[in-house]
């Protein structure tokens, strides 16, 4: 068990997850339909949301009580979520640039390895915050970890699981192949599609990612970690294939967006949930401002970190087999990967490349 569901509130739980999933599935539908949805989506709202923080955030510095007790300036004020909120919407105007051809970037050939830029700087993001994580842990309690407790009022478990699931954000970046192999669908120009990118990258990078959510965004996993890393591979499986990518960008920037000014619905409603790391669930139910008390006077006793070292393990292995077989395949066809798509022949490749505006020419 990776959560604490059960009793009277656990029906509330599923349907907040379910919510969450459907929600997030049909955002992105309206996203990459068309321009206008897109342009809405992804510059409309965030400069809207852009002026809101800023002004609460000046409201806060001087000390008005409408913006000192915002939730989002009490929860989600810290670095890392609106580094990933900017981050996750640059990375999908980028994609709008790409699959709808608009200016001199969207026709460059060059521009073609910005989704990889952009998912790297992502991903490095979130391992600099699981850095963070493991120094702060094992600062308290040595290699065994320890609790810390976050800018955001949270009290978080550090440890060696951190610095392991660091690494495989690492080796996760180096598994995205055939750089410059980007194409638009052929419907429209509705899709930006990467056939080299596999359900092999795809289950290494969510095995991460959840791990990460896990370890750093425990009031939140049971959403970003889960329902938000399912919506985008869901959408790929089904109907999407070859638009991953853009499909997780498109996700993970509404959510966002969704997370930041209405943090309550994950941090302190019916639908929180908390991971198995908090031994006793009640211990650690946050106040009606979102956060845990930070007076609890904790131990290694309070913790329950098997789950976290389990999957951290698992993120690793995974990430390194799928790199394995890169470099495999990069051998026997001598290419680069980066340069060069390596998955071509595999089912995933063919699939997402007949969506492409350029199969013929490509194949």
């Amino acid at each position: 068990m990776l959560f604490h569901i059960y009793g009277d509130m656990s029906i509330w739980q599923l349907v907040g997850w379910c919510l969450a999933f459907v929600g997030l599935v049909v955002a992105n539908e309206i996203a990459r339909r068309s321009k206008a949805g897109g342009i809405f989506c992804f510059i409309v709202i965030p400069t809207a949301l852009t002026i809101y923080f800023i002004a609460i955030n000046i409201g806060a510095k001087m000390g008005a009580d409408w913006a000192v007790n915002n939730p989002t300036i009490v929860q989600m004020n810290g670095w890392f979520h609106y580094a990933k909120l900017y981050a996750a919407t640059i990375g999908c105007v980028g994609f709008m640039i790409l699959k709808y051809h608009w200016g001199s970037l969207g026709k460059s050939h060059w521009f073609k390895c910005y989704p990889f830029i952009i998912v790297a700087i992502n991903i490095l993001i979130a391992v600099a915050s699981d850095f963070e994580s493991a120094i702060k842990g094992m600062t308290a309690g040595g290699m065994a970890g320890g609790w810390w407790y976050s800018s955001e009022g949270v009290w978080l478990y550090g440890g060696w699981w951190n610095i392991l699931n660091g690494l495989a954000g690492i080796i996760n970046i180096f598994c995205m192949t055939g750089w410059f192999g980007i194409y638009s669908s052929k419907h429209k120009q509705q899709d930006m599609l990467w056939p080299d990118m596999t359900w092999q990258f795809i289950l290494a990078y969510d095995v991460w990612n959840f791990e990460y959510t896990y370890l750093n965004l425990p009031l939140h996993t049971w959403y970003c970690g889960v329902a938000l890393l399912l919506a985008p591979t869901f959408a790929n499986a089904f109907w999407n294939k070859g638009g991953w990518i853009q499909n997780r960008a498109n996700t993970l920037a509404l959510w966002c967006m969704f997370a930041q000014v209405f943090p309550a619905f994950q941090n302190h409603s019916r639908f929180t949930t908390l991971p198995v790391i908090y031994a006793d669930a009640a211990k650690f139910m946050t106040d009606a401002t979102g956060r845990m008390d930070p007076n609890l006077v904790l131990s290694a006793a309070d913790a329950n970190p098997k789950a976290q070292g389990v999957v951290a393990i698992a993120a690793i292995a995974v990430n390194i087999l799928v790199m394995t077989n890169i470099i495999k395949r990069a051998k026997e066809q001598k290419k680069n990967p980066y340069t060069n798509e390596i998955f071509v022949g595999t089912r995933d490749y063919k699939l997402a490349l007949e969506r492409t505006a350029e199969a013929n020419k490509a194949a």
